[in-house]
């Protein structure tokens, strides 16, 4: 399927790891032009050598959208660029496990900082720009947001605001034709989910735990399943969806789970 992708310039920020990486790669594929911002040269880099030896066209920003000025800095590297921006996958943040009794006042907000307040700066900055190409947003949420997961409050308060964002934006946007949907991963083996599996005393069985409470095959899902998602809300075949919140988990937030 053609997805008509074919030289459209997409925002991806976290693009260069992760479910960010997978979607920047599915865009590069689809003869889009990826705009992956990272804050690691090292990871940004490599990746868009590889597109570019592949043949295919990409562009990647080094920087920390946490930082003012520098999500206005993206965008405006970006249009000076390549004059368009016809995408956003607002997709950078973590699960910094900023809980109700392990947190602070000020941990929570900075928390709130690092995990929602760049989803709403680029997507400012980013206006002008889709509304002369038609655009679309696309924002990645969590499971968390609907089920809880405990001792992640900062993160989840962010993730459950983004969702709120999604739903807003759309109604604020129809005037332009801008779509804007989320898509809620739940269980999903990137470097940070990683990370936190091996925190665990026994990794492997705290895994096989996990993974035998998603329904679908019981398995994680891929990266790339993500990204295919993303791709389709990005693209003419999506056309008449906005505002729509779309679980990409094989079953494990909706039907039958316990929380792990």
């Amino acid at each position: 399927m053609d997805l008509q992708l074919r030289d459209k310039v997409i925002i991806v920020t976290g693009g260069t790891k992760g479910i960010g990486e997978a979607i920047s790669r599915k865009i590069a594929g689809e003869q889009g032009i990826p705009v992956f911002i990272g804050r690691t040269p090292e990871s940004g880099k490599k990746l868009e050598k590889e597109l570019r030896d592949a043949g295919k066209k990409c562009y990647f920003i080094e920087g920390d959208l946490n930082v003012p000025g520098i999500c206005e800095q993206v965008v405006r590297k970006t249009l000076d660029k390549f004059g368009t921006i016809y995408g956003l996958v607002n997709n950078a943040g973590r699960n910094d496990s900023i809980g109700l009794e392990n947190g602070s006042p000020d941990a929570f907000k900075e928390s709130l900082n690092s995990n929602l307040n760049h989803y709403y700066d680029m997507a400012h900055f980013c206006l002008n720009a889709l509304k002369h190409s038609g655009g679309t947003i696309v924002n990645i949420s969590s499971k968390t947001a609907l089920t809880g997961q405990g001792g992640t409050s900062g993160y989840a308060a962010a993730k459950g605001a983004q969702l709120a964002l999604t739903r807003e934006w759309a109604v604020e946007l129809l005037p332009f034709g801008i779509r804007v949907n989320a898509v809620i991963p739940a269980e999903v083996m990137t470097p940070l989910y990683q990370n936190w599996i091996s925190g665990f005393d026994n990794p492997g069985q705290k895994l096989k735990a996990i993974t035998n409470k998603i329904p679908l095959e019981k398995r994680m899902t891929s990266s790339t399943e993500i990204a295919s998602s993303v791709l389709f809300l990005l693209s003419k075949e999506a056309s008449h969806i906005t505002g729509q919140h779309l679980v990409v988990d094989g079953g494990y937030t909706h039907l039958d789970r316990s929380i792990t």
